[in-house]
């Protein structure tokens, strides 16, 4: 089959690398319909793992330079795996993040990998929203977006008939400092606005409001970086 460049709409996204495409073989086997190389390849054990797993999940393994060129746009991408779209729920008796409007592919890969890393598996999203599926967002999570459970809604009131968690929202317009917090309720849900306006005003009233204190240096911090700084703060005494 000849894949097109990647679409919103399409059934089918790409892993880019290596480590993504090994990454969606040992979480998301059933969901790969090929793995394509590079003529270039190198034969390396990562490389090897990868057709191990291929072999073992009876995925085709082809080899198309031309395609992984095409659809990658770079020259340093040697392999590629081929998957079909899935549908996910986020398990609302955990921890989660919840962003409201993310609009950066390298952002929201990050995010994940970030959430992956302090054990947070549930994200949610209130739509609009970039794709979750676009190849960029899965390279920048380094393929951690396949242990991550991924939810999205329509609206913040869908999300709330849902979840029942202790919200905690990010924002400039909150009196409580994050550093200040003292008591931390479990599970919780901490979220987050869109990278150039923040979460809207209707969240003041939601929950417990935070805001992460900074230098005046700076106006405001990166999602991402806010993301991870408030993972930490939750999670430094557990």
């Amino acid at each position: 089959m000849e894949y097109k460049k990647y679409t919103r709409d399409g059934m089918y996204s790409f892993c880019l690398g290596g480590f993504p495409t090994f990454e969606i073989l040992k979480e998301k086997p059933t969901c790969v319909k090929e793995i394509t190389l590079h003529d270039k390849i190198e034969k390396t054990n990562e490389t090897n793992k990868i057709l191990d797993l291929a072999k073992k999940h009876n995925i085709k393994t082809t080899t198309n330079s031309k395609l992984i060129e095409k659809l990658s746009g770079k020259g340093n991408i040697y392999i590629m795996a081929v998957f079909e779209k899935y549908k996910q729920a986020v398990d609302h008796t955990k921890n989660q993040i919840l962003l409201d409007n993310p609009s950066d592919m390298g952002n929201l890969g990050t995010i994940i990998r970030v959430m992956l890393g302090f054990g947070y598996t549930n994200l949610s999203i209130i739509k609009p929203c970039i794709d979750i599926f676009d190849p960029k967002v899965i390279r920048a999570s380094m393929g951690a977006i396949f242990k991550v459970n991924i939810e999205l809604f329509d609206s913040l009131e869908d999300y709330i008939k849902t979840n029942h968690n202790q919200l905690y929202p990010f924002m400039l317009q909150a009196s409580t400092p994050l550093q200040t917090l003292q008591t931390k309720v479990f599970p919780h849900t901490l979220a987050f606005g869109n990278e150039a306006h923040g979460l809207n005003e209707k969240y003041i009233h939601l929950g417990e409001p935070l805001i992460i204190k900074h230098s005046p240096l700076i106006d405001s911090l990166n999602l991402s970086m806010s993301v991870g700084i408030a993972l930490y703060e939750f999670n430094k005494d557990i």
